[in-house]
């Protein structure tokens, strides 16, 4: 039931933030049966939504949704789901649904590394990741990032070219992509990893979705690093969002000569580790004894 009321509630547009304040008015709303929920959620809407939906609500079905999803050919895992990821449902804002194409087993993967940088990657992120990521084979170590142009689309790519599980994160619905660039990397992941958003599969692309989609990445992941990242970009955002969520923050090397990893030295500074082997981070993930 609750699987149900979740998805109709994204569906016609509640947002992820919509359904954590109506649990905070009413903490008790999945423990009631569905009477009652629509009760709680029109009285709710009616003190402290300016845009009304509960009509809709009351009136879409969930045959409907799910004839929708599968000529989508999207599938939805909710938060009440066993394959629903541990470690997501421990940040505090975590989404209540995530849509998905590919492998959902790959949700239940102990370790993940998320891996960020800038959209101008050079040379330097393909070099590193090609040197690192051999040696993750073993675990193996899924790689989680957000399939942007530049550091993002470099570490799928590489997760595939070393047979590593991968897993894309959405800033919109699965109807939609940005950049066009990476759309053909995004059909192999869909093919041979797995593609996620928290967005109904018709949401359009919006620039605050980015950095609610990157505190995805880094709650996904156990351990995020940073390949090259000025001061200020998305990629910095994701940090934070890691350091929220008390998630270890790795950097490759910067040099103090260029913009594009300045903002590695600023999160060495802060204290985030320094990777120039892999051993810096299968020592962190415990797969190798001092």
């Amino acid at each position: 039931m609750n699987d149900f009321i979740l998805l109709k509630m994204r569906w016609i547009g509640y947002t992820t933030q919509h359904i954590h304040h109506l649990l905070n008015v009413f903490p008790k709303f999945f423990n009631v049966n569905e009477h009652d929920q629509f009760e709680m959620i029109n009285e709710w809407e009616s003190l402290y939504l300016k845009k009304k939906r509960f009509t809709q609500l009351t009136e879409i079905s969930y045959d409907y949704i799910q004839t929708q999803l599968s000529r989508y050919q999207v599938n939805y895992v909710t938060s009440f789901s066993s394959q629903y990821p541990s470690l997501l449902k421990t940040i505090y804002d975590y989404p209540f649904i995530l849509f998905y194409r590919g492998n959902i087993h790959l949700l239940s993967s102990t370790y993940t590394l998320g891996v960020v940088g800038s959209r101008e990657a050079t040379n330097y992120s393909k070099c590193a990741l090609d040197y690192l990521f051999p040696h993750f084979i073993n675990i193996p170590l899924t790689i989680v990032s957000g399939l942007a142009k530049g550091a993002d689309s470099i570490a799928h790519q590489f997760a595939l070219k070393h047979h590593l599980p991968t897993i894309a994160v959405l800033g919109f619905g699965h109807l939609n992509h940005y950049p066009k660039e990476t759309r053909k990397l995004r059909n192999i992941i869909e093919e041979t990893g797995l593609v996620i958003s928290e967005y109904p599969p018709l949401t359009k692309i919006n620039k605050y979705q980015f950095p609610e989609r990157n505190r995805l990445i880094s709650g996904l992941s156990r351990g995020v690093l940073i390949t090259e990242a000025k001061i200020k970009s998305g990629s910095q955002i994701t940090i934070d969002c890691a350091l929220d969520q008390n998630r270890n923050v790795y950097v490759l090397p910067g040099s103090m000569f260029n913009p594009l990893t300045k903002g590695n030295l600023l999160r060495a500074q802060e204290g985030a580790m320094i990777v120039s082997e892999a051993e810096d981070i299968l020592y962190d993930y415990r797969f190798l004894n001092d």
